[in-house]
């Protein structure tokens, strides 16, 4: 079968930095909006068409992007977009809550409310994308306010361990689940959050960030879900 017709780019290649780098985040762009299919097989001469740069920038940014878990090599033909089942977020959401519940506890302790407040634009930030329907802006938004936040353990391994957990994770077709609704109330949720750690209640935020996970592996695994329409191009897919 012919190659998939990539779709393209949200994000316009620039050289103000490595095309390696550029063409990495407009496919994760691509991956997020769902406009990259899972199980599709893509080829990096069809990619740098796409984006109008070499196969070697394209082919170094999908190497990259099998290290984060998020495409996988395939022999003579390119790349296959993974797959994430259900299972696959079960696991993560698990050890995501194993990690951030007791981090927040100490935060919630320890740090001082400038240090929290510092993170409410982020917070704002997920409200204003999840209404906009723009999910590349929101998971943006969500990525600085959860990792900022585990920052102030002062344990760096703790935010790049959530942070790959977050990138393996990262959910094709969130765009079905823009707008007001749930992706809405779970970043409402955000600030709620803040707020019960403001006030120094350390088990009442505890408690909200693991009903917050918990409910956002759902909405996820929901979004999962959401039919995909077909591959641009009659792509070569996998069962």
């Amino acid at each position: 079968m012919s190659d998939p017709r990539p779709p393209g780019p949200r994000r316009s290649v620039t050289v103000h930095e490595p095309l390696r780098d550029q063409v990495a985040a407009a496919l994760r762009t691509a991956l997020t909006e769902g406009r990259l299919r899972p199980g599709t097989v893509y080829s990096a001469p069809a990619l740098a068409a796409e984006y109008g740069v070499s196969a070697t920038p394209v082919r170094e940014a999908m190497l990259d992007l099998v290290r984060e878990g998020l495409v996988e090599t395939v022999r003579n033909k390119g790349f296959r977009v993974a797959e994430t089942t259900g299972r696959d977020l079960a696991d993560f959401t698990e050890i995501r809550v194993l990690l951030e519940v007791p981090t927040v506890g100490r935060v919630t302790a320890g740090a001082v409310p400038g240090q929290l407040e510092a993170l409410r634009p982020a917070a704002e930030e997920t409200v204003t994308a999840a209404r906009a329907g723009d999910p590349v802006a929101y998971l943006e938004a969500d990525h600085r306010f959860h990792l900022g936040l585990l920052a102030l353990s002062g344990n760096p391994r703790l935010a790049e361990t959530v942070g790959d957990l977050r990138r393996r994770s990262r959910l094709h077709g969130l765009a079905a689940l823009t707008g007001p609704g749930p992706l809405e109330e779970s970043a409402q949720e955000h600030l709620t959050l803040l707020d019960l750690m403001l006030d120094g209640d350390a088990p009442a935020a505890e408690e909200y960030m693991r009903g917050h996970l918990t409910r956002l592996g759902e909405l996820w695994a929901a979004g999962r879900r959401v039919p995909a329409g077909p591959v641009p191009g009659g792509g070569t897919t996998t069962a």
